[in-house]
């Protein structure tokens, strides 16, 4: 008998459960978006000379950046992912010059380390 209320009283309460309906408008100031474009703009390559010491999946390159700060400890690096791989980079050189000398210097140890160009990317 305690069941059957029991259900039919549960049962009841399910049955008039309903969804709250609400719309959520967010008010940002518009200064925000700025920030985030001069952010990116900082933090993208734009202007910089890189060496690509190598590049696989994320593991590989997790190992190969930890071999890289112990390498060149002074030295900026990074790890890039564009699809389908990881890629370990160093460096932020603003001229060629710069660039190729610590190119020489990497090299000696990572054989297989490519000098890349800056890109050149829209604003």
């Amino acid at each position: 008998m305690k069941t059957t209320v029991f259900a039919a009283i549960l049962i009841g309460l399910t049955t008039h459960l309903s969804a709250q309906n609400a719309q959520v408008t967010i008010q940002q100031d518009p200064k925000i978006d700025e920030l985030v474009k001069l952010y990116t703009k900082v933090n993208s390559n734009t202007g910089y000379y890189q060496i690509q010491v190598g590049f696989g999946n994320y593991k590989k390159a997790l190992d190969l950046l930890n071999q890289v700060e112990v390498d060149f400890p002074d030295w900026y690096s990074k790890i890039e992912f564009e699809s389908p791989t990881y890629r370990v980079r160093l460096g932020r050189f603003k001229t060629k010059l710069e660039a190729e000398r610590k190119y020489l210097e990497v090299r000696k140890k990572y054989p297989h380390a490519m000098l890349l160009k800056p890109e050149e990317k829209e604003s």
